[in-house]
């Protein structure tokens, strides 16, 4: 699946990201050395300080890593509610998508009430959306995305993430269509008209403002005629000629029905009327 820009992942970085006011100098000459992420107590100013300085850098690890040091070492903090955040986006820009998810699940079990719980959401989303696949694969975090971002827009409407998240959803959606369609054709070529009815069956059902309605709708009449189910070849025939009258889905759905002594089109006009 194409991945796509992320231009809200980082919104939350101009007013999160910001160095702490008034705090000592990180002393790290700008080389990563080994002491960045061993345990060492320190203030929580230098620590968080230092993380955002490996975030900065784009050493997203090191910095997520940081991050996590501030939340283990200060967790009465304020700092530490920022941190974990923080923590939950480093890992993301490191495409550490595994470890995102679970920084920003263990945000909103702490702060569920918190004002970034948007954020936390969307970044949970947007964590499973970047690791779609195409649709000859399993697709269980595809539906994990349209999950978590069905979440968000339910729980948080009117914020700027869920109108993204809504964007998502339709291509995760047009996604999952995909991949009934894509077995409902390995069906039809193994001549099991049934399965393939009930995959066809499935996108008109459960997406039907999806780019692949039309052709669902076509092969249902195709899986149709071959059962020999004349009648509800029919009637799906007629919703596409309804619906879809100009594709090229509705020609050759015509034409099937042609063949088989049948017509869509008196149907046709009934089903829009």
């Amino acid at each position: 699946m194409r991945h796509f820009s992320r231009p809200l992942a980082a919104l939350i970085l101009a007013a999160m990201a910001l160095p702490m006011a008034g705090c000592a100098g990180l002393g790290l000459g700008g080389k990563k050395t080994s002491a960045d992420t061993q345990y060492v107590a320190r203030d929580v100013n230098t620590l968080y300080n230092s993380a955002k300085d490996r975030l900065d850098r784009r050493d997203y690890k090191t910095a997520a890593a940081l991050f996590d040091e501030v939340e283990r070492q200060h967790p009465y903090s304020i700092w530490a509610r920022r941190a974990q955040l923080m923590s939950a986006f480093s890992y993301y820009a490191a495409k550490d998508h595994e470890k995102s998810i679970e920084s920003a699940r263990r945000f909103l079990a702490i702060h569920p009430g918190n004002k970034d719980a948007p954020y936390a959401l969307y970044l949970i989303g947007v964590n499973y959306y970047e690791q779609i696949t195409d649709v000859t694969r399993d697709q269980s975090t595809t539906r994990s995305a349209l999950d978590s971002l069905g979440e968000l827009i339910r729980r948080y409407p009117e914020t700027r993430f869920a109108a993204d998240a809504r964007i998502k959803t339709d291509l995760v959606r047009d996604h999952l269509a995909g991949k009934e369609m894509e077995i409902g054709r390995f069906y039809q070529r193994r001549g099991q008209w049934l399965a393939s009815v009930s995959r066809f069956r499935s996108v008109v059902d459960e997406y039907e403002t999806t780019t692949h309605a039309p052709e669902a709708l076509m092969r249902l009449t195709e899986s149709y005629l071959a059962l020999g189910v004349t009648e509800e070849a029919r009637k799906a025939a007629a919703v596409l000629g309804a619906n879809y009258p100009g594709s090229k889905w509705y020609e050759r759905a015509y034409s099937l029905m042609q063949k088989h002594g049948g017509t869509a089109t008196a149907a046709a006009a009934t089903a829009a009327s």
